[in-house]
């Protein structure tokens, strides 16, 4: 589990542009924290494609971006507050398993809901229910992480 620093010696909240994180790239953690600004969400999908590149991990890299929009997107909506996003690989790089969490600081746990076909929102659990291995939610002290696991096809 990598730990979170905060490379500006800011806290939570700090101004758009304004990013924290660390990567541990030997112990396959990378953690970020975005404040709640209307370029988080590209931010937070282009630091999640470079990481799995480094990591060689570029096969689930557009997936990951995806659904981490989605969430990121969410919590932006929804929460007024940062967003925190952490990668995880599995042990030796090659475990078969990518675990994504998206974190916010609103308590309330999302739902999953069918959205209509006129509706313009709705989707984004459901994208992350079809699409990943796993995934689920869980209260912190704080607000709530939304996580999902992506299979890692062997690399050769």
């Amino acid at each position: 589990m990598c730990l979170l620093t905060h490379e500006s010696g800011r806290r939570w909240g700090t101004p758009a542009g304004d990013v924290s994180g660390v990567d541990d790239s030997e112990g396959g953690c990378a953690e970020w924290v975005f404040p709640a600004a209307p370029d988080a969400v590209r931010t937070a999908r282009s630091v999640v494609r470079r990481t799995l590149e480094e990591w060689r991990l570029g096969s689930v890299g557009d997936l990951a971006a995806l659904l981490v929009s989605e969430l990121a997107t969410n919590a932006l909506r929804h929460a007024a507050g940062p967003i925190g996003v952490r990668l995880v690989r599995g042990p030796g790089g090659a475990a078969g398993v990518l675990l994504v969490e998206v974190s916010d600081p609103l308590p309330d746990l999302p739902r999953e809901r069918v959205a209509r076909p006129e509706d313009e929102d709705g989707r984004g659990l459901q994208l992350v229910a079809s699409t990943a291995r796993r995934w689920g939610t869980r209260s912190g002290g704080t607000g709530k992480t939304v996580w999902f696991e992506l299979t890692v096809p062997p690399q050769p």
